[in-house]
């Protein structure tokens, strides 16, 4: 029997590649593509997204070409130079990139060439072209497609090294409904070490920050698949070698990515001092939390659902920090056999005594079946091993499955439509403590 996928938790590629223009600053998507598009992308993805619909070019205001019956039968290419010229008319910013829909593809429109010609013809204009049918993949592609072709063809080549400068991917905005507060989270991290951090995408970067990222030492990538591709593209292109790192979360995580970076860029100073007096504050925080923490009964087994980045960071929050015991983790993204492998290992507890069911499986739904098979119910049985106290943590989506099992439930994963998003993160030693607040605020209002 062929796999399916029940309520996809993310959209086509090119919705990952325009909301990943839309964060970026000073950049102008132009969209080559059906009627609708943008539309369908601002509520489903980014209205999904804690609410974070609209900005300028952002949500229904994006620059699309719209194209028609008439295109399909004739060709789009007129329609799109038409576009392009009148955006760079209206528009203001400094980047422009035009990205393609499924129709557009579909009917062989050179995109590229008509962007070359336009940078021909529009001398001092930067504007790229990339190939975001929706039918390559999800958003995720998206996000790596679409900056892997900035990196080719806008951002500068033969820049200095600068000591100390890195790049930070594998926040894909709006496919982390968190992704500002994540960013500036994970800034505020590594300038513990001294480092100059480019995170592309918060109030506090500039597009002069993408422009000259190849002179960054080093690329870390947050995540085992999300943004890879595109720190390849920056070593094949521009020679800046990269890592991978967990999405740090919490004082372990946190700790973790310090040490994986100060081994490989040798920063003058006590990195080990650095995480003594991070997590001195950490725990100073919780220390009042304590007895209510003990009495009130506030440990729990807990299910996570999400993406990779998530289900992974969240788990070894819960296994490392917090004390709670995952029993079920089920990644919900369409991966690689060698990934899941990957990943997987990563789950393992380091005395190897606590290890969650970690299933791959893009139906969510399955989820109450798996957990039946961890817990089977038996009326013959006086005395069943029950999942209580519980917690479901993932996306809005999975608000059933708690109200099936009489659990506290907490929206992390995409979708998130159920909370409303403006800089609210979970990396960093601060990170943690937002999200222990969370957790156990839900688990209280549920009583």
């Amino acid at each position: 029997m062929s796999s399916y996928i029940e309520r996809p938790r993310y959209l086509c590629s090119l919705g990952g590649a325009l909301s990943t223009l839309e964060a970026l600053p000073e950049t102008i998507p132009i969209l080559h593509s059906a009627i609708g598009c943008a539309g369908s992308i601002a509520w489903s993805q980014n209205g999904a997204s804690g609410l974070q619909v609209g900005g300028y070019c952002g949500g229904l205001a994006v620059p699309s070409s719209n194209v028609g019956e008439r295109e399909v039968v004739f060709g789009g290419g007129e329609r799109l130079d038409e576009q392009i010229r009148t955006t760079l008319e209206i528009m203001e910013g400094r980047l422009f990139v035009v990205i393609t829909g499924c129709v557009t593809e579909v009917i062989g429109d050179d995109v590229h060439a008509s962007v070359r010609e336009i940078r021909e013809r529009e001398r001092g204009v930067d504007i790229v072209s990339a190939a975001t049918g929706g039918f390559r993949g999800n958003s995720y592609l998206g996000y790596d497609i679409v900056l892997s072709e900035i990196a080719k063809q806008y951002v500068k080549r033969d820049i200095p090294i600068q000591k100390g400068a890195v790049n930070v991917f594998g926040v894909t905005p709006y496919m982390d409904s968190f992704w500002r507060g994540n960013l500036i989270g994970v800034r505020r991290l590594l300038q513990l070490l001294g480092l100059t951090v480019n995170t592309f995408f918060t109030d506090e970067d500039s597009l002069d920050g993408l422009k000259y990222s190849a002179g960054a030492e080093l690329d870390i990538v947050l995540s085992d698949v999300y943004g890879v591709e595109t720190a390849e593209a920056y070593r094949e292109v521009h020679g800046v070698p990269w890592i991978t790192s967990t999405l740090p979360v919490g004082p372990t995580a946190s700790s973790q990515l310090l040490r994986s970076v100060a081994e490989v860029l040798k920063p003058d100073v006590d990195v080990e001092a650095i995480i003594r007096e991070e997590s001195g504050r950490y725990y100073k925080c919780l220390e009042p939390l304590i007895d209510c923490y003990n009495d009130m009964d506030l440990q729990k087994y807990a299910v996570v659902l999400g993406d990779v980045n998530y289900a992974v960071s969240i788990t070894r929050f819960l296994l490392d920090d917090l004390g709670w015991i995952p029993v079920l983790v089920q990644f919900t993204d369409v991966l690689t056999e060698n990934q899941q492998e990957r990943i997987a290992a990563k789950l393992d507890s380091a005395d190897g005594r606590i290890r969650p069911k970690v299933v791959f499986d893009t139906n969510a739904s399955e989820a109450i079946r798996y957990i039946s098979e961890l817990y089977p119910k038996r009326e013959s049985d006086r005395y069943t091993e029950s999942l209580s106290p519980a917690f479901v943590i993932g996306s809005s989506l999975d608000r059933a499955l708690a109200l099936k099992l009489g659990a506290p439930h907490l929206s992390v994963s995409f979708p998130v439509s159920n909370r409303a998003v403006i800089n609210r993160g979970y990396t960093g030693f601060s990170g943690g403590l937002n999200l222990i607040e969370d957790l156990l605020s839900a688990a209280v209002a549920a009583r």
